[in-house]
């Protein structure tokens, strides 16, 4: 069995993460990617099952080395997803980058196999209420992710598959799905 790299985005809220992890815990051939970062741990985070947590010169080493399917630098901390993480791991799994518009793009060029898969709303309204209804942005956040979205939604003919999330577990079967075919 072949095994792929997936790099699945959209919009803020449109319920990326949830499909991920749910689609994760059912199949044990796929993993989520583990990506490097120049950041501090977090209360409760795990070197290489959160991120792996590199020191500033070691990160700009392994640029140096072309180590990197896509990085970028936010906030004065990089991120990025290592290659030899993703080829180490393809040969047993599938391995799932939950990445932005800008990174899977990158992706895509430095490993062409790469699928794109952008999931998006059912509607801007539908976004809307489950930006809303998540309590964690101010009107002004949600505002701005909106914003964000138009961008993200014009690369959508850049990527190879689209899935419209109106239905969770059918979003989930659908991203499963092209997991198989590929």
């Amino acid at each position: 069995m072949r095994h792929v790299l997936l790099a699945v985005s959209g919009p803020s809220g449109v319920g990326k993460g949830t499909m991920v992890k749910t689609l994760i815990s059912r199949r044990p051939d796929v993993v989520e990617s583990v990506s490097c970062t120049t950041r501090a741990p977090r209360e409760g985070e795990i070197h290489g099952k959160h991120y792996f947590f590199l020191s500033r010169e070691e990160f700009e080493r392994r640029i140096a080395e072309d180590d990197f399917l896509e990085y970028d630098e936010h906030f004065g901390n990089y991120y990025g997803t290592p290659k030899s993480f993703v080829r180490e791991t393809l040969k047993t799994k599938s391995v799932i980058m939950e990445i932005d518009v800008v990174g899977s793009l990158n992706a895509k060029k430095t490993f062409p196999e790469c699928v794109l898969v952008m999931v998006v709303p059912p509607s801007l309204d539908e976004l809307k209420r489950r930006l809303s209804g998540r309590g964690s942005e101010t009107e002004a956040q949600i505002e701005n992710r909106l914003a964000r979205m138009e961008y993200e939604l014009s690369h959508k003919d850049l990527y190879d598959y689209i899935i419209v999330n109106d239905d969770l577990e059918k979003a989930i079967a659908d991203l499963s799905k092209i997991i198989d075919g590929e």
